[in-house]
């Protein structure tokens, strides 16, 4: 799938080495791969905001705490979490990740690693931030026993992550050849549980009621005329551009109920 529609954050151990440009001292995005989503692309706006949502409404468990962003990406999340937290720490594989984010956002500690063995100490950390990042690992309960074992008791691992059901309907595979596994709520819960976590949590991300009229107004899907237009390979319609570039946060809502039908599953797990 096109990288404009199907982003995720960079963490899956490709060792990808693009190295963050710079023009008069300003910092360049990072590209786009199709392994992650970044801010300030119109025609990416949707994906940014869809995966900002999980950042904003769980800022305030960030807040006063010592935090690791465990695949941080372009350093988006990890920069509005410090502006809450007391510390934060992002840890990614990629290295033009790792020095667009010491470049871009300097209050961010960037550390270069693997996240199966995370370059930290044991119950070193109050939270665990993992957004958008465990379909992308090969070995999932390696990576959440590691997120366990950093966490100090009663420390929380914060984790996103697209379901399955609704992102790649009636398939064994994911749609995103950048995704390894993609889970359910149901997995999700049990690699967790598995690896020694308690579920506080449960949510899921849904369209809330502009974006369910956008639905209605692009042939019934919002998403599906965005990947329609970029398979294309065609300038997209003024009206769709338009449309994508205008979404906030607030077009989609964070609930619990429905969890089968939501686009992406947001979990809260605690250390005991």
């Amino acid at each position: 799938m096109s990288e404009a529609v199907i982003p995720a954050a960079v963490h899956d151990l490709t060792g990808m080495t693009d190295a963050p440009a710079t023009t008069g001292g300003a910092v360049e995005p990072l590209p786009l791969t199709g392994e992650r989503t970044v801010p300030g692309i119109a025609e990416e706006n949707y994906w940014f905001r869809r995966h900002e949502i999980a950042y904003a409404r769980l800022l305030d468990r960030c807040a006063g705490k010592t935090v690791l962003e465990a695949g941080s990406g372009e350093g988006y999340g990890a920069d509005m979490i410090a502006t809450v937290a007391t510390k934060v720490t992002g840890v990614d594989y990629d290295t033009g990740a790792v020095e667009h984010v010491r470049a871009r956002y300097p209050r961010v500690e960037m550390i270069q690693g693997n996240l199966a063995a995370l370059p930290l100490p044991d119950a070193s950390v109050d939270v665990v931030v993992n957004f958008q990042v465990i379909e992308h690992l090969w070995d999932q309960g390696q990576f959440l026993r590691e997120c366990l074992r950093v966490l100090r008791p009663g420390g929380e691992l914060l984790i996103s992550t697209p379901n399955r059901i609704t992102f790649s309907p009636g398939r064994d595979t994911p749609l995103n050849p950048f995704h390894t596994r993609e889970l359910n709520a149901a997995e999700l819960t049990e690699l967790l549980v598995e690896a020694g976590f308690e579920v506080a949590q449960m949510t899921g991300v849904h369209h809330g009621p502009s974006l369910k009229a956008l639905d209605a107004k692009h042939g019934g899907s919002f998403i599906d005329a965005q990947i329609e237009r970029a398979l294309a390979g065609e300038p997209w319609p003024a009206d769709l551009t338009a449309d994508v570039a205008a979404v906030t946060i607030d077009d989609f809502v964070l609930i619990a109920e429905d969890i089968d039908a939501s686009l992406d599953l947001v979990a809260i797990a605690v250390k005991p």
